[in-house]
């Protein structure tokens, strides 16, 4: 089992930037990959993007390419997603997710583990 628990979520001006962090533990050692997703009100969950845990290459959705940014911290077995020039657009809940398979993918059914989301609102 990993447990996954996001925090830096909040309210921010459209241009502006937030840090969201997820911090795992447990069984992390089988975790592969790392991603986030986000759901906004009334729209599917989707894919925002996704790291390669021990390589650390990344996987972006297109609308955020340039914006937002993955990384992580392996000895605070951490990643972050880093996001900058936000839009109202971007206004959702954000979740992490971890993946026990090999595979950087999109498809939120993928994903092993989910923690409790956070709270992201931009507004205009």
């Amino acid at each position: 089992q990993v447990y996954l628990v996001e925090s830096g979520g909040g309210l921010v001006q459209a241009g502006g930037s937030l840090r969201l962090s997820c911090a795992a533990s447990g069984r992390t050692a089988s975790t592969y990959i790392m991603g986030w997703f986000r759901r906004a009100p009334g729209k599917e969950r989707e894919f925002v993007g996704g790291i390669i845990w021990n390589v650390g290459s990344t996987l972006y959705l297109d609308s955020v390419k340039g914006r937002f940014t993955i990384s992580r911290d392996i000895a605070k077995n951490t990643v972050y997603l880093q996001m900058n020039s936000l839009k109202p657009e971007d206004t959702a809940v954000y979740y992490c997710a971890a993946r026990s398979r090999i595979g950087l993918v999109s498809a939120a059914d993928e994903y092993d583990y989910w923690g409790q989301g956070t709270q992201v609102t931009v507004s205009s």
